[in-house]
């Protein structure tokens, strides 16, 4: 393990540098020149950390988001070149899941390496002179965030398997941590964030994505946000709710407020990975067939499974609808946004017995749709089936439904369209992981 942790991480710098988003060379972390950013750095060079890892926060999204979408029957993705979406992920035949191959290592490491960064950026931070303590908080406040929130993506996939928590010193990491101590870690790391952006000042530059939340008090906003978002992965409703209102919650606001990953065409800038055209062939990505025919007559989010002007086809499998969520190249990719924390206060009110609150937060998203007021039952059960059904509609090909329905041990509820599939509840370990 001790190589597969600097092996992940070995490229860090010259990745996350080249997708830096023209913000100015950073030198490369992994020379002895990484001393010389984190025993003294300038304001310049922690503020080219800061974009390195924002930059490298898009890396492999598009793997992370198939490969789970596909294991939760969101999507089919069919690719000429590598049949291992339609085979492995679904468990067609005798398949398994791979734990040496793209769409487990790719990600897994992209995430790592974000960590790297954050580590370093930490590091520097902490020992920099050209900095207020006011600033140093700031820093502090958005590597510790970031980092929690990237970690969050390897244990979604990972599962019971858990992750590595302490990776600081690459050649030595700490052991793998298990999925319940993994959350607290993540969440402590959160609430430690929170410590560090209260009374923090922010002078370092964000992308757009970070529009409206790019100074300390939106930071915390969008901190709190992860927290309710870890918080209902953990079944701490009341925590939940605390965090929501710490938050950009918005019960009347837009659905679409939030934090994003920002892409674009300029040099050194990245596109987003999980575009693909509309009819495309070879390189396909459609809904389930479930999606549209599950769907609530006139509800609006049908427009994010387009109909096809011919069906795409592949290894028995076949879909009329493509995933129409990211509309062009450069359309951003939601890392949390107001819609979700809609559906986490109605999901905490579900689970403390708070219906008629639970409800109202409900008919916000159904309204919000174009279709009518809920008029299902008021059960707990029947009330939490409603609210992962909109959480499915709503946060379609946002990696959300298959860490849904697995947290509510659903997985049996999700179709198998082949004789011989399966449903994985979770991926293994990566191959050079060696414990």
């Amino acid at each position: 393990m001790k190589l597969s942790i600097a092996k992940y991480t070995a490229l860090s710098g010259l990745l996350l540098l080249a997708a830096a988003c023209q913000k100015g060379e950073i030198p490369n972390l992994n020379t002895p020149q990484t001393d010389v950013i984190t025993i003294n750095p300038t304001k310049g060079e922690l503020n080219n950390l800061v974009t390195g890892t924002e930059s490298g926060m898009r890396f492999t999204l598009g793997t992370y988001y198939d490969a789970i979408g596909v294991i939760g029957r969101d999507i089919y993705r069919f690719s000429g070149s590598e049949p291992r979406f339609t085979s492995e992920l679904l468990g067609g035949g005798s398949s398994t899941l791979d734990n040496n191959t793209f769409y487990l290592t790719n990600p897994w490491a992209s995430r790592y390496r974000v960590v790297r960064q954050t580590n370093i950026l930490l590091e520097g931070a902490t020992n920099s002179t050209a900095v207020t303590e006011a600033e140093r908080k700031g820093y502090l406040g958005f590597a510790k965030t970031i980092q929690a929130y990237q970690l969050l993506l390897n244990l979604n996939m990972t599962d019971a398997n858990g992750i590595r928590i302490d990776v600081k010193d690459i050649y030595n990491p700490g052991p793998f941590v298990q999925k319940v101590p993994a959350l607290e870690a993540i969440a402590q790391l959160l609430d430690a964030a929170k410590a560090d952006l209260t009374g923090a000042s922010v002078i370092f530059p964000l992308s757009p994505g970070f529009a409206g939340f790019s100074d300390a008090a939106g930071l915390l906003k969008f901190n709190r946000a992860l927290a309710a978002r870890v918080a209902v992965y953990r079944q701490q409703w009341a925590a939940a709710l605390t965090a929501l209102n710490e938050s950009f919650f918005d019960l009347n606001g837009s659905f679409t407020m939030g934090i994003y990953h920002q892409f674009g065409t300029g040099a050194n800038d990245q596109l987003n990975p999980a575009f693909i055209a509309q009819n495309q062939s070879g390189e396909v990505r459609v809904a389930h067939p479930s999606y549209a025919a599950d769907i609530t007559p006139g509800d609006d989010r049908i427009g994010k499974a387009t109909l096809r002007t011919s069906a795409a086809s592949q290894s028995g499998l076949s879909s009329n609808r493509d995933v129409w969520v990211y509309t062009s190249n450069t359309a951003p990719i939601p890392i949390i946004r107001n819609e979700e924390l809609i559906l986490i206060y109605a999901e905490a009110k579900i689970q403390q017995n708070a219906f008629p609150d639970a409800i109202v937060a409900l008919n916000r998203i159904r309204l919000g749709h174009g279709i009518p007021a809920y008029a299902g039952g008021t059960t707990q059960a029947a009330l939490i089936n409603e609210m992962l059904r909109q959480r499915r509609y709503s946060l379609f090909y946002e990696g959300h439904r298959w860490i849904d329905v697995r947290r509510y041990n659903m997985l049996n509820t999700l179709p198998l369209d082949r004789a011989g599939d399966d449903v994985w509840d979770k991926f293994p370990l990566p191959q050079n992981e060696n414990q």
